[in-house]
């Protein structure tokens, strides 16, 4: 199948273009040779002798051309309902039926320039709808978020993401104003379905079926708590399907020379200690360096739990119940990974037995608090 696509180099448009030919890559390991779509783009600086060659060609089209913000109010009847028009237009000609799907949006109901120009080209699609008796789906939108959105431009959550990743000033005139917001990739998906199974409709209009309504003030405060993590260590919260789509958009707005940051750094004659991720109620993953011939631990806890895994090197790890003389051993190496659970009340050790670094990457079940330990020395 082949499919025109208008305002390919926009947020829509990339991200539906990327999920095309990376399903089409997918299938093709199957099928060598064989695309199952073929992709048409279209954009504002190509020519209509263009456009007009990809719709003798398309079997449908997928309409995200738009004009969200122009320098002037003009610009808005031009590039959402005239371009739409032009467009119709040229596929009536090839005589086809060719199927559509426009990207309109909720604010299509105001009583402002932007609605009003959407609302036109809706009523264009539908125009051409009752000329041609073409399939035509005008989905309404929402606030779209996601990677390859555009500060001040196609959303708040773009702008929020931009600045405070850089640490720049946001606006927020009203914190408990609520917006509704849907995840880019529930766009795509929803979209590509139609191409293979007809969506239900609300009346004219169509609605993508996964949306999150959201205060500006709760937006933003898991937005600083994103930026926050790299500095407190805590896995950015994301107990819900929203907040991990929010986090993966807010890492898409890092910097690129920003995207490593340091750890905490403990250290003595025998190796490091890194504080890398802390997991709430699920305590911190750490990772942990020992020198050739060196030995750490020699301690036990009385709630504190831990579990072991060997990463690189040979080690010896030997715990003994306190309460007890007799020793185990466990001998664990990088190049055949296994975990050692290490209980309360057993002091334990781990010793490099190798010639290089060993390097261990230790799971605990609270948060390292140097006030409050629980570690108490004896030897195994």
């Amino acid at each position: 199948m082949r499919l025109l696509i208008t305002g390919s180099q926009g947020f829509i448009g990339k991200n539906f273009i990327a999920q095309v030919r990376a399903s089409a890559l997918e299938a093709s390991k199957d099928t060598p040779g064989h695309t199952l779509l073929e992709v048409y783009p279209f954009d504002k600086e190509d020519s209509l002798e263009l456009l007009e060659s990809y719709c003798e060609k398309c079997d449908f089209v997928f309409h995200f051309a738009g004009v969200n913000r122009p320098k002037n109010e003009a610009e808005f009847r031009e590039g959402n309902a005239d371009f739409s028009q032009t467009l119709l237009d040229t596929l009536a000609k090839t005589g086809r039926r060719i199927p559509v799907l426009l990207t309109s949006s909720i604010q299509a109901t105001l009583a402002n320039p932007y609605g009003e120009s959407k609302k036109a080209a809706e009523e264009v699609f539908f125009e051409y709808a009752r000329k041609t008796d073409a399939p035509v789906f005008v989905y309404r939108l929402p606030n779209v978020f996601g990677k390859w959105s555009r500060p001040n431009y196609n959303s708040a959550v773009a702008t929020f993401c931009h600045n405070i990743a850089r640490g720049l000033p946001i606006r927020v005139d009203d914190p408990e104003k609520e917006i509704t917001l849907v995840y880019i990739d529930d766009v795509v998906k929803q979209f590509l379905s139609v191409l293979t199974e007809p969506p239900q409709s609300l009346g004219e209009y169509y609605e993508i079926s996964e949306t999150t309504t959201i205060t500006l003030s709760a937006l933003v405060e898991l937005l600083e708590q994103f930026r926050d993590s790299r500095q407190t260590f805590d896995v950015p919260r994301q107990q819900d399907s929203f907040s991990r789509k929010l986090y993966a958009t807010y890492l898409s707005f890092l910097p690129q020379d920003s995207f490593s940051y340091l750890l905490n750094h403990h250290k003595d004659e025998r190796g490091s200690f890194y504080e890398f991720m802390h997991l709430g109620s699920s305590g911190q993953m750490s990772v942990n360096t020992t020198q050739p011939g060196l030995t750490k631990g020699n301690h036990w806890h009385q709630t504190k739990n831990e579990k072991f895994l060997v990463v690189s090197g040979d080690a010896l790890i030997r715990l003994r119940a306190i309460d007890s003389t007799g020793v185990v051993e466990y001998r664990v190496s990088g190049t055949e990974p296994c975990v050692v659970d290490i209980p309360p009340g057993y002091t334990h050790s781990i010793s490099n037995c190798g010639t290089g670094e060993l390097i261990t990457v230790i799971w605990a079940n609270e948060v390292y608090d140097p006030s409050s330990p629980d570690t108490y020395y004896e030897e195994v």
